[in-house]
């Protein structure tokens, strides 16, 4: 690896050098070293190409002569990664950011009705008896209230749910399972997260999800679409000691 850096060094410093000092231009790889040093030039172009679109050649070239040398430096030694690092972890948020805005529209394109029928189902039932809906658009109907205490998110709980989409297929269910699941009480989707800080030891709750406090553009396997909403039956068992 250490041997492959210096060969980068020299084949940039070759390269940009060239521009400047009238190098003979090369047409040909006649060796393997020749092929070898080219390779070495060429990827490390493409990659400066692919991740630093922004690269000065001068500037660059200065800061490669000046490591050779060992001589006025613009950066002292100690200092090249707190430059380096805020800069490229900026770029590489922004790409992550950019791929996920791209993601989303694609999504939201495919999955239009999807989403849509969501917003209507949601709409509808907003209106019908015993619905309540909180300010994030989360609602929720009591099917049996409980006496005991409320967790708080870092509450460790004993629960029961069945999992339905908004066509009442089942894509989890502990219920069906007989089996009660036990985690944090923060560690679910938001909306799931909401009805439970919500409700009391004993209670039942069914709750609707809008798409948005639950996976949004994320496809949870075949029952669960992008922008998708849910529908729980939450029961909260316990609440247990730590």
């Amino acid at each position: 690896m250490r041997i492959l850096k210096v060969l980068v060094v020299v084949a940039i410093v070759m390269s940009l050098s060239s521009c400047n000092n009238g190098m003979k231009k090369v047409n040909s790889l006649e060796s393997e070293i020749d092929s070898v040093s080219y390779a070495v030039g060429l990827n490390m172009g493409m990659s400066l190409r692919n991740n630093f679109k922004e690269v000065k050649k001068e500037v660059l070239l200065q800061g490669i002569i000046n490591s050779l040398d060992s001589s006025n430096f613009l950066i002292v030694e100690k200092d090249i990664q707190k430059v380096l690092t805020p800069y490229f972890n900026k770029k590489r948020q922004e790409q992550m950011k950019a791929q996920k805005e791209k993601r989303e529209k694609e999504a939201l394109v495919k999955y239009a009705d999807n989403k849509k029928a969501g917003e209507d189902f949601l709409a509808a039932n907003k209106s019908k008896k015993g619905v309540i809906t909180t300010d994030s658009g989360l609602q929720y109907i009591v099917l049996k209230e409980g006496k005991g205490d409320t967790p708080n998110p870092t509450s460790k709980v004993k629960i029961h749910y069945h999992g339905t989409n908004i066509s009442g297929k089942v894509f989890d269910s502990t219920v069906d399972k007989n089996k009660p699941y036990e985690s944090n009480a923060n560690i679910f989707i938001k909306g799931f997260n909401e009805a439970l800080s919500l409700m009391k030891v004993g209670s039942k709750y069914r709750v609707f999800i809008p798409q948005e406090l639950a996976y949004g553009v994320q496809e949870r396997g075949q029952l669960i679409k992008p922008f998708s909403a849910l529908i729980f039956e939450i029961e909260l068992l316990e609440i247990l000691k730590k």
